[in-house]
């Protein structure tokens, strides 16, 4: 008897199989040693497009709408039906005992293998590997410590449930907001939200009106002294002529020795905002680089959450320091304080990003630049958190001068801490002289005024919107709610290139930034969106009732019994907004509706085409069946057929008599071919 394990990439079954001595390699799979290896590619299979479930699917239309599928149905696709095929044979073998979920430790893992195991009708029994490593010892240590797979029900059942709420509020919503503004709207359950902020934003920063304010300053001979934000001009200029020439009287003088602790590991949000702001790296690139260097055994698991390592790892932290120093070509801390970055309490389902032990022997500068600089940024991290807190004093003075209060601060540092590994120096604040004492006296030198204004929100980067993403709704949420904010870490990069991809969101350079701006469309969308599909507190109410799921303390049933009844409410009540028209300009002539998906059909220079490019509906000018009948497809004609779905043609030629003839054109279309039917006066 064999045990099939079943990876979610080939990269990971290779890994797997070097660490399990199995080299016997077949079509689609590797045995040897007691064990069958193979994988998927991924989504093998994906829930099925609403024409599955209804041919009139295949056509959108308000009056079908909502969808709501009793029994839900997956597809396979042409490109993934031979690897799907294999899984099927392999799952179905009679020597196969047993079965190992080795897919990547997360939701989306575990719905990859439960998909394709429940469709290949399989039974035997589930064991599931979950590694933060693809090293070959942690490897090896997961699989002598492989965990019963219904331990992972629910986590199934929540990624089962959020791809089910993906669908039902993508396919509905989407439709409806098409049909009803003749132009294909794209709206997802955590796109729109998302969507959303990036465009209150903008209307922040246009609405926003810059105030301006006034600033003392006084030279004082090696002590810069600072009064107040003063809202009017006269006054600052009255202050500065009641100093101007005199002398500052020392107030106060307060020493306080303060300290930075060392910021923490990086999740994987964490770390793409880092890269962002450095490297200029999108969330998407980020994360693929960080899954390359995963499979390459050079860092631990990528789609984490936490920020800490466990309190078993504590003895190993110093080797992965080691290794850390090696990658950065630094000296290691000379003390490790492995215990400040361990605490199994705030650890979830994967510990924080760090290098593995692999990393120090690695040749880096064979790394692609990518990889190689963001495994630093991961090595630097664990660098910082290891080192005690940067600690430095500081001196506040205030002072008095002319009837007006003033103040100086300055920092002498004490010890770098952590910021010998920032990339960096520390700030080189102002230093006071030494002396400064109650009742000083403190010649004025100088006077200025400075005038500033009040400066405008800025635009979102990546960086800060997914700050933005993961706090949304945090204010309003219970204090134990597991999943807050828009999307989780392993799906807001997704988020954002859909954004960018469906021409809702664009990337705009400035300077050494890229702000997200919204483009026209997405401006217009977010004006048509009810709250309920823009708001990111609903959203991140149902990250919160997707972890209850996946902890057992919702039922799947309610949890899209919730979404059904949102779906349903919204097709029901919701009404277009008036004068939505100026709101979408093609800057094309609208021929007419697109009979699929609602949206706008024009001409172009071989036929008329729906403007919403993943609908492909297209009236060819060049169709054989008019040219047949001596007769052009006209934007007329195409506009009758689009309004009426038929269009009267008189004088049309016949090939078998020779002669002409009237009737009337029938456009039939089945959501996928695009056909024309005569029929006769006489039937």
């Amino acid at each position: 008897m064999v045990k099939l394990v079943v990876t979610e990439k080939p990269s990971a079954a290779m890994n797997i199989a070097a660490a399990l001595g199995v080299k016997g390699r077949k079509d689609g799979c590797m045995e040897g040693n007691g064990w069958l290896i193979s994988w998927c590619v991924g989504h093998l299979a994906e829930l099925a497009e609403p024409a599955v479930y209804d041919p009139r699917y295949g056509k959108w239309r308000r009056e079908d709408l909502p969808i709501l599928p009793e029994s839900w149905r997956f597809t396979i696709s042409g490109k993934t039906r031979d690897q799907f095929d294999t899984l099927r044979e392999l799952l179905r073998r009679e020597d196969v005992s047993e079965v190992v979920n080795a897919c990547d430790a997360g939701r989306e893992g575990e719905s990859i293998f439960r998909t394709v195991y429940y469709l290949a009708g399989c039974t035997k029994p589930i064991k599931r590997l979950w590694i933060s490593s693809m090293e070959d010892a942690a490897i090896r240590e997961g699989f002598a410590n492989l965990r019963p797979g219904g331990d992972y029900d629910g986590l199934h059942q929540a990624a089962l449930c959020r791809s089910k709420a993906d669908w039902l509020v993508g396919i509905n919503a989407t439709r409806l907001f098409s049909v009803l503004y003749g132009r294909t709207l794209n709206i997802g359950r955590v796109v729109s939200p998302t969507l959303a902020l990036i465009v209150q934003r903008e209307a922040e920063i246009t609405a926003f009106e810059p105030v301006p304010f006034y600033t003392v300053e006084l030279d004082c001979g090696g002590v810069a002294l600072a009064g107040e934000r003063l809202g009017d001009k006269s006054t600052a200029q009255s202050v500065a002529a009641a100093c101007k020439g005199g002398t500052a009287i020392v107030q106060t003088v307060e020493r306080k020795e303060k300290s930075e602790k060392a910021p923490a590991l990086y999740d994987l949000t964490a770390l793409q905002r880092e890269a962002n702001r450095t490297l200029g790296y999108t969330a998407q690139a980020t994360l693929d680089y960080l899954q390359a260097l995963y499979e390459k055994k050079l860092c631990t698991y990528p789609r984490t959450d936490s920020r800490y390592l466990t309190d078993d790892m504590e003895a190993t932290v110093p080797a992965l320091v080691s290794a850390a120093a090696a990658v950065c070509g630094l000296d290691a801390p000379g003390e490790v304080l492995a215990g400040q970055v361990c605490s199994s309490k705030k650890v979830t389902d994967h510990h924080a990003i760090v290098p593995t032990r692999s990393a120090a022997t690695t040749d880096i500068p064979a790394l692609p630049l990518g990889e190689r600089e963001v495994l630093r940024l991961v090595s630097l991290a664990l660098l910082r958190a290891v080192c005690p807190p940067f600690r430095y004093a500081e001196t506040t003075v205030t002072a008095e001068c002319g009837g007006h209060s003033f103040t100086a601060k300055g920092k002498a540092l004490l010890d770098i801490g952590w910021k010998a590994y920032a990339d960096k120096e520390p700030s080189k604040d102002s230093v006071l002289p030494d002396g400064l004492t109650e009742g000083m006296p403190l010649p004025v030198e100088a006077v200025q005024v400075k005038e500033g204004k009040t400066a405008p929100p800025k635009h979102f980067t990546e960086d800060t919107i997914l700050s933005s993403m993961e706090t949304a709704g945090a204010g309003d949420m219970p204090d134990d709610a597991e999943r807050r904010g828009i999307g989780t870490p392993a799906t807001r990069a997704g988020i954002l290139e859909k954004l960018v991809s469906s021409g809702l969101v664009e990337r705009k350079k400035a300077k050494k930034i890229t702000n997200l701006l919204p483009t026209q469309a997405g401006n217009s969308l977010i004006a048509v969106l009810p709250e309920a599909l823009q708001s990111p507190l609903l959203t991140a109410e149902w990250e919160h009732r997707l972890g209850e799921v996946e902890r057992g303390a919702l039922s799947p049933e309610d949890f899209m019994a919730g979404i059904a009844a949102l779906v349903t409410e919204l097709v029901d009540t919701y009404q277009p907004v008036s004068g939505w028209e100026v709101l979408f300009p093609s800057g094309k002539e609208r021929v007419g509706p697109c009979p699929r998906c609602g949206g706008a059909v024009s001409e172009g220079k071989k036929g008329f085409f729906c403007e919403n490019p993943a609908c492909r509906f297209a009236l060819w000018k060049d169709s054989k069946f008019f040219s047949a009948k001596k007769k052009s497809l006209t934007k007329s004609i195409a506009a009758a057929l689009l309004k009426d779905a038929q269009v009267r043609l008189k004088g049309c030629w016949s090939e078998k008599t020779g002669k002409t003839y009237d009737a009337t054109v029938l456009l039939e279309d089945d959501g996928e071919k695009t056909n024309y039917k005569l029929v006769f006066d006489n039937g």
